[in-house]
């Protein structure tokens, strides 16, 4: 009977280590429920029942369920973007290769600078009118 109990202290009180060890190493963005703080705490005052909370409630667990969601666990590229893996995925090419592209930009850009050019002209027509309209004669 001694056995059973001495080797049932003994797994406890593994489990417990292993609870102090992974609250410690454990990031403190990543800790469920509660601060790390507090889980530390909780862990070192309630011995046996602060492990198995520890286990139950605060470790972050990455567990098949939230590896199937692209926003959680640490799924990989092909599980998390399967717009890349796509067939017929129109693949992105260096805009300096792009003749139309490029000319595009240029023509937009001329445009841009005209109308820029006409309303500064008018802004400062408007300016001049105004002040020789407005001087004493």
């Amino acid at each position: 009977m001694l056995f059973i109990d001495g080797g049932f202290g003994l797994i406890v009180f593994a489990l417990w280590i292993f609870c102090v060890v992974d609250v410690f190493t454990t990031d403190a963005v990543r800790c469920r429920n509660l601060p790390k703080g507090v889980w530390v705490v909780i862990v070192l005052l309630f011995f046996d029942l602060g492990a198995i909370a520890w286990l139950v409630a605060g470790h972050p667990w990455d567990g098949a369920g939230s590896r199937s969601l692209p926003y959680k666990g640490n799924a990989g590229t092909r599980d998390r973007f399967p717009e890349y893996d796509r067939p017929g995925r129109h693949v992105p090419t260096n805009p300096d290769d792009d003749e139309a592209f490029l000319s595009e930009v240029r023509r937009r850009a001329e445009q841009q600078r005209q109308s820029y050019e006409q309303r500064r002209r008018a802004e400062l027509e408007a300016e001049n009118k105004k002040l020789f309209d407005d001087r004493p004669e």
